[in-house]
């Protein structure tokens, strides 16, 4: 039994007077740098009859530390990707990629390789309710050792504080942390591309503001509501919440085009044959159309002898010439009896292959929590080790209207991969899908008392990796598809230089003498080779192979589009061997060289041999 301490400290005047005011006066309640805080501006106009002159009025939106967010999405990074082939699958076939660390480096890192090549973006952030924890991007950078001990940083040296309702920058922190993500997620989208992030009330209302600041009001598409429960919870205090949202941004409105979402059955059973019509089943809809003119308010004469015209206050869908022409092509439907109002016959032939996407979204159609709950435990052999992931038909529709069959799709809060086998699942489902997913997650330590930690999953990463290989196996079992099953897997890391390359200026001489080679000793040469595809712009997924050139190790990535060496002794037979690929680039370490002598001669021999490569040096 835990005993409650005494404060031993007198009252917060202050905090006390704030919620005073509050009470009467919940609007002039804000938050500053330093926590809760009075609106004294706004307060005095409450106070006043007339307009109080102050600072100039302006429609936007503002907390304390938006400044700093933007700062933090500018600033560069010499962070790079690390590949890991053990936590892989098809390391060197598969298009899929699942990357670990914090997703605003990520983002950073992937802005020349990825840059407006993203069809589509889902995010599931932490929906600030008071028990989440968010990043906390100071771009001031404090000193590690006092991160350490606030637990402003965990193992992985992210930066993670909690925040709980009572913070007094609870929505600020929360916002900064989104702001600077959205701005360079936005940068990564193709000019068709969409953007889907699921919210609820929470925060649904600050992140539509960033969204429309980030993307820009006039490319708002839609707000989803998501019914994601079923029953009645009987311990709510106020209502039952059984739903969220997924609001909707496009990166330029005009170039995007939602697909048409798959009729059901259901809808399709709407439409019978009832005159044994050769054009199929059909189904009747109104002639009349709620509008009057008075040149479509002509009297028809129905086959049993009945005149009908149009209710009070609407006109016929279309003119007597055309009503007489459709009669003739069989296409007005005046009942078994021909005594019935006309109407006209719409062929379920002659329909759209699919529906315009509703913003309602039922748990009968996508699925709901529960369902998604008990769905990861089955691929996890009944243990329960994530709690409320996103269900699998939810993520298949977002894919389905937001995406084509070979894009890419990126979701940089992955949690425990529903994306990745979303669309998976999907490309196996549908013949010429081959959609390919990047997922980024920061490996969050999972609670020693969990079943996961138990289960000897340590993060959060070690869940989505089991869960994609376990999920690819089921449906690879299941519907036997041939499409990618596999993903690379990466870490974000340290660059692969030694500081020096980035900032010779902070060494004297004889420090310099010390990096005979400027790489740091345990990175290997597909870290290289990764750090390089990142600084040229290239995609992740080229097919690379491995090739022995007079006994040295060579990358061939995407036939001669680029060869990589970072063995040593490179000499003049060396470049005559590489010239015959022609290649259009070619990169080694600048210590690869028998000497200074060879060095120019391998570069003098490629400009001669193969003209149009173009040689790097690291």
């Amino acid at each position: 039994m835990s005993t409650e301490k005494l404060d031993l400290s007198s009252p917060d005047l202050v905090n006390q007077n704030i919620e005073k005011i509050a009470a009467l006066f919940p609007n002039c309640v804000t938050e500053t740098a330093e926590g809760k805080a009075i609106d004294f501006d706004l307060l005095k106009q409450e106070l006043n009859h007339e307009v109080v002159e102050g600072a100039k009025e302006r429609y936007r939106l503002e907390w304390p530390g938006k400044k700093e967010a933007i700062v933090t999405a500018n600033l560069p990074t010499t962070k790079t990707l690390r590949p890991v082939r053990k936590d892989s699958v098809n390391f060197d076939t598969t298009e899929n990629m699942y990357i670990e660390g914090d997703n605003l480096e990520v983002l950073k890192i992937l802005q020349e390789s990825y840059l407006g090549k993203i069809k589509m973006i889902y995010i599931d952030p932490p929906y600030n309710t008071g028990k989440d924890f968010v990043y906390k991007d100071n771009f001031t950078q404090d000193s590690t050792e006092f991160k350490e001990e606030t637990n402003q940083i965990d193992e992985y040296g992210n930066r993670l504080v909690a925040n709980p309702e009572t913070a007094g920058r609870y929505h600020s922190d929360w916002l900064s942390m989104m702001y600077p993500r959205l701005k360079l997620a936005r940068n990564l989208l193709t000019d068709d591309g969409v953007i889907f992030m699921s919210i609820d009330d929470n925060e649904v209302h600050n992140l539509r503001k960033i969204g429309d600041e980030v993307f820009g009001e006039s490319n708002f598409i839609s707000s989803i509501i998501w019914r994601k429960k079923y029953g009645i919870q009987n311990d709510a205090k106020y209502f039952s919440v059984s739903h969220e949202y997924l609001l909707c941004f496009a990166k330029d409105k005009p170039n995007y085009k939602p697909n048409l979402v798959d009729r059901t059955d259901e809808q399709d059973d709407r439409y019978k044959n009832l005159d044994n019509d050769p054009r199929g089943n059909w189904k009747s809809a109104d002639l009349s159309v709620g509008r009057v003119t008075e040149k479509d308010r002509y009297t028809i004469t129905t086959p049993s002898g009945r005149k009908v015209t149009p209710p009070e206050g609407r006109s016929w869908v279309v003119n007597e010439k055309k009503f007489l022409e459709m009669v003739d092509d069989n296409r007005i439907w005046f009942g078994n009896s021909g005594n019935n109002v006309p109407s006209v016959k719409k062929f379920l032939a002659e329909v759209k292959q699919g529906l315009t996407p509703s913003t309602f979204w039922d748990y009968d159609e996508v699925g709901h929590t529960d369902g998604s709950n008990k769905a990861l435990k089955r691929i996890f052999d009944g243990k329960s080790l994530f709690d409320y992931p996103k269900p699998v038909n939810y993520l298949k529709k977002a894919l389905t209207i937001g995406s084509n069959e070979n894009d890419l799709v990126l979701d940089f809060f992955s949690g425990s991969g529903s994306l990745a086998e979303a669309t998976i699942s999907l490309n196996a489902e549908k013949e010429e899908s081959n959609r390919k997913f990047l997922c980024v997650q920061l490996p969050e330590a999972t609670d020693e008392k969990s079943e996961a930690y138990k289960a000897g999953y340590k993060n959060i990463c070690e869940i989505g990796k089991e869960r994609i290989r376990r999920a690819a196996t089921k449906i690879k079992e299941e519907t036997k598809a041939d499409i990618d099953y596999g993903f690379k897997v990466f870490k974000v890391d340290s660059s692969n230089m030694q500081d020096v390359y980035y900032k010779p200026q902070d060494y004297n001489q004889g420090q310099l003498d010390v990096f005979a080679d400027n790489i740091k000793e345990d990175r290997t040469s597909e870290d290289l080779l990764t750090q390089i595809l990142l600084d040229w712009g290239l995609p992740l997924t080229l097919k690379t192979q491995k090739e022995t050139v007079l006994d040295k190790e060579v990358f061939v990535v995407d036939t001669n589009y680029l060869l990589a060496c970072f063995d040593t002794e490179l000499d003049e037979a060396f470049a005559k061997a590489i010239a015959k690929h022609q290649p259009l680039r070619f990169v080694c370490k600048d210590s690869s060289f028998k000497n200074d002598t060879a060095k120019e001669n391998v570069k003098q021999l490629l400009k001669q041999l193969s003209p149009n490569t173009e040689m790097k040096v690291i």
